[in-house]
Parts: structure tokens; C-alpha cells; sequence
């Protein structure tokens, strides 16, 4: 009887990350070398494309913004150091643009497979422009997935980090294209008797499920 091939299991959100020790650019890495901090971890096809190098020069740009919300950069293909290396001082000669972060070599796929970055039908030995936020505990936030076409927005990847960081220290949620400074959204009512009250609060209120607040 023919069985067919097992894919690997996709990290879930508000789990732990998959653990990994691996080559960088910057010398060997794990996910233990990022405890206490924020991790934004993400996978491109292959060095010397135009799409990837377009996003590694956006998040080089961007490094000083993520550190500043003491959230780390870690960059990921299935290529080798050297590749890497040579890769990175092309961008910086054609395009004056240094790489700050150090990018994993993952020729033998742990990591990629580890963290559900070989999608079908995509390719086989290259990794889809997948993006994981990992908090300080080492749980995994979020996930952001793009076809190899289409390169990423990096200021959405930070918009995120900043709502993430947001949620966390308030306890609320945040609506669609949040940007700090703007209206929260206040948690809903958990039992009939708050929805009752809700509208004498204080908040900013349209409705006993929808309202906002000013941080």
C-alpha cells in the first residue's frame, strides 16, 4: 500500500519556537542566544536574487528601529556562509548598504524544515519568505508567510513587533493598521452583567463588544 511522504509539523503561535543551533554569518547561533529579547526570524529563497536583496537592504535600514525595541534581527537561506558573506559585501558595494544581522547557513534544511519555512509545490530546497516574531520567553507570535514572488513589507514586520509589545504591556488589542499613539481596543465584556456596564466605563464606546481607549 503506498503511503505518502510525512510533512514536517508547522511551529504553532503561542507555543514555544523550535529550537536550532546553527552556522551564521556571525558565528554559531541558537534560540537560547536570544532569550530575553525579541526575535524577528525570517527565511528568504536564495542569496543573490533581486527580491531578497531588496528586503535584507529594507531590514538593514530598519536594524536601529527593531533594537530599539530591544527586538533582534536573524536572517535564513539554504545557502552556505561563504555564499552569505560574498552576498552581503555585494550589497554593500552595489547598493552602500552594511548587513548588521548575522544569516544562518542552513544547507541541510534543519532549521527551514524545523520551522515550516519548504512549502509544496513551492520548491524543495528553497525557503518561502516566511517571517516568525518570537517574544522573550521564546514563544512563537507570529507568522507571516509570502510566496517567493513577492517580497515582504518590513514596516509592517515592525508595525507588528510594536503592536505585539503593545498587547503585552497593556493587556488590550489593537485594530487593523495600528500605529502607536493611536485608540486601542479594550477586551470584551466576559459575562452579561459587565456587557451591562460596559457603556458607563469611560471608554470610547460604539458598542457592549466594541470599544476603545486611549493608552
Amino acid at each position: 500500500m503506498e503511503t505518502q511522504a510525512q510533512q514536517p509539523a508547522m511551529p504553532q503561535l503561542n507555543r514555544p519556537a523550535p529550537d536550532f543551533t546553527a552556522k551564521t554569518t556571525h558565528g554559531e547561533k541558537s534560540l537560547a542566544d536570544y532569550k530575553g529579547r525579541w526575535l524577528v526570524l525570517f527565511a528568504h529563497p536564495a542569496d543573490f536574487t533581486p527580491v531578497c536583496t531588496t528586503e535584507f537592504s529594507a531590514f538593514a535600514t530598519r536594524a536601529d528601529q527593531f533594537k530599539a525595541l530591544d527586538t533582534e534581527l536573524l536572517g535564513l537561506s539554504i545557502d552556505s556562509v561563504h555564499a552569505h558573506i560574498a552576498w552581503t559585501r555585494s550589497i554593500k558595494e552595489n547598493f552602500g548598504i552594511e548587513i548588521p544581522f548575522p544569516i544562518i547557513a542552513d544547507l541541510s534544511m534543519q532549521v527551514a524544515n524545523a520551522y515550516g519555512m519548504i512549502q509544496p509545490g513551492a520548491s524543495d530546497t528553497a525557503a518561502v519568505r516566511a517571517t516568525f516574531v518570537i517574544d522573550p520567553e521564546g514563544i512563537l507570535r507570529a507568522m507571516v508567510y509570502y510566496p517567493m514572488s513577492n517580497g515582504r513589507s518590513v514596516d509592517e514586520i515592525l508595525r507588528l513587533v510594536k503592536a505585539l509589545q503593545t498587547s503585552d504591556a497593556h493587556g488590550v488589542a489593537t485594530p487593523e493598521n495600528w500605529q502607536p499613539g493611536e485608540k486601542v481596543i479594550v477586551p470584551p465584556p466576559a459575562t452579561d452583567a459587565e456587557a451591562e456596564t460596559r457603556k458607563d466605563q469611560g471608554y470610547d464606546y460604539v458598542d457592549w463588544y466594541f470599544c476603545k481607549k486611549d493608552l
